[in-house]
């Protein structure tokens, strides 16, 4: 295996700019994914590193090797598509073995390296099948040991798992994770899935316009978001936005509702200045039926708009601050569309983005 470093990464389609002096660097057995909306320039990076776009300019090292004029195959990397890409008229055991074929190894090394990556896969079964005789996650399994029989520096991964059923994809997400920890590989994996990003990667990095807004472990990106962009787009469901204006030791919103400015960020804001409210679902809930018990709680009787019942929990839709907010009851009881509850605020869990740029106003 290898690290793998972007040094001012740019690629340029005419005038459109997809992406924009990326620097990023993957440490040797590190699990990053790539994620963001379609169009933020995430797959054209991942195919650039694969060496199927050539780049505008910068630098991609593998190792200590600067690659960028190197054909796919001389690099030294694997990359699992999202349409699997599999030859039809070959057996599985074939299709593993291929890559290993035409690079003229022995018979007797493709043999192990198959009959090894299916004992990791649990295709052993399957290695006499074709691929039409296979079901969407065995064909992605297949695809995946097509990749480890070559023993790359790096994995590459193309939105995997989006042809497969949740169920499906669930299951897979569990297997990939199972077997980064086997092997211990540099992976680099692209997904528009934020919630794949947050069950496998050891390190997220959000994009938006060809440019990273964020770079760092799921905990980070969720707890502690750099943008309001990046607070909306991580979590499921997302959270909740109102916009307002600090006045007198208020966030005051454009329907007259207010709500105490946090302690955290009384040294970070000025009177008058706009600023975006995060929460998340989590942080406001009926009274008794939250996650956390924090010591900085609002309480104020809110109208239930609807309700969405999900057997452990319930997501309540309220208006609060002139906007629809989410809310996630936990040990839920019945509720009715228009009945009117007492909900709790948790202030301490509350994020505040600057109204004009967006960043988090966040100083500790």
């Amino acid at each position: 295996m290898a690290d793998l470093s972007l040094r001012q990464l740019d690629k340029k389609y005419g005038s459109f700019h997809a992406v924009k002096g990326l620097d990023l660097h993957v440490e040797d057995g590190e699990f990053v994914a790539l994620v963001g909306p379609s169009g933020c320039g995430k797959s054209t990076t991942l195919r650039m590193i694969a060496g199927l776009e050539e780049i505008s300019s910068g630098d991609i090292l593998i190792g200590d090797r600067v690659v960028n004029d190197l054909a796919p195959r001389q690099r030294n990397i694997s990359m699992v598509f999202q349409s699997y890409a599999l030859y039809p008229h070959m057996t599985v055991r074939e299709n593993m073995g291929f890559t290993l074929k035409i690079a003229g190894r022995p018979e007797a090394e493709i043999e192990t390296a198959v009959a090894d990556a299916a004992r990791a896969l649990e295709i052993e079964p399957l290695l006499d099948r074709r691929p039409a005789q296979l079901s969407g996650g065995q064909r992605q399994r297949v695809a995946m040991g097509r990749a480890i029989v070559r023993n790359p520096d790096v994995f590459l991964f193309d939105e995997p798992l989006s042809n497969l059923d949740a169920k499906l994809r669930g299951q897979m997400r569990t297997e990939i994770k199972r077997l980064h920890a086997r092997l211990g590989s540099t992976v680099v994996y692209v997904t528009h899935d934020q919630i794949e990003a947050m069950t496998l990667a050891d390190r997220i990095v959000i994009m938006r316009d060809g440019l990273i807004e964020q770079a760092g472990s799921p905990d980070e990106v969720f707890n502690r978001p750099a943008t309001r962009f990046v607070a909306g787009f991580i979590g499921s469901p997302p959270m909740n936005m109102a916009e307002g204006v600090i006045q007198d030791g208020l966030i005051r919103f454009g329907d007259g509702e207010t709500l105490p400015l946090p302690a955290q960020f009384r040294d970070a804001v000025t009177a008058g200045q706009r600023v975006t409210l995060g929460l998340r679902p989590d942080d406001i809930y009926p009274v008794g039926h939250g996650l956390h018990a924090g010591e900085a709680v609002e309480t104020r009787p809110l109208e239930v708009a609807l309700t969405e019942p999900l057997g452990n929990e319930t997501l309540l839709f309220v208006r609060f601050g002139g906007v629809e907010w989410t809310s996630r009851m936990l040990n839920p009881r019945d509720l009715r569309r228009g009945e009117t509850v007492d909900f709790q605020i948790d202030l301490s869990r509350v994020h505040l983005f600057d109204g004009e740029s967006g960043r988090s106003l966040r100083t500790a």
